[in-house]
């Protein structure tokens, strides 16, 4: 990776951020963007650049090739965590998943799962609302 950093300023206004490498307004130019930071390291910036970009970005980042992560061993630990009772207990609680049309069990299974998958089980919990 390259030894030089660079200076990065976010500025977020609601859904609107505002992205400045080095002190030049790239905001136009990205689409999205992804910022982490693992402990002791420096932080890693991903920009999604706009497909309407035609600007050069030389010396500006250091760019990786490579393919998206294979969701397979994380949709896997999610599933092994699962406790099967639970599942079907709030399953059968949800009419509001239950349409009375052929494999409406499964559907409403897969359905619960996707919630689930999204973090909208903790804000029901956490918000009081019955499942």
């Amino acid at each position: 990776m390259d030894d030089e950093l660079h200076r990065v300023r976010i500025t977020v206004d609601q859904t609107t951020a505002t992205l400045a490498l080095d002190g030049r307004d790239v905001s136009t130019q990205v689409s999205g963007y992804q910022l982490s930071q693992a402990a002791g390291m420096a932080p890693v910036l991903i920009l999604q650049m706009s497909s309407l970009v035609e600007e050069d970005f030389e010396d500006l980042a250091h760019v990786v090739i490579g393919d998206p992560p294979d969701p397979g061993p994380a949709a896997a630990a999610f599933l092994g965590a699962i406790d099967a009772g639970e599942l079907e207990r709030q399953v059968l609680s949800r009419h509001d998943l239950m349409d009375g049309g052929p494999n409406e069990l499964t559907r409403a299974i897969l359905l619960l799962l996707q919630e689930w998958a999204r973090g909208e089980w903790r804000r029901e919990i956490a918000d009081g609302v019955p499942q």
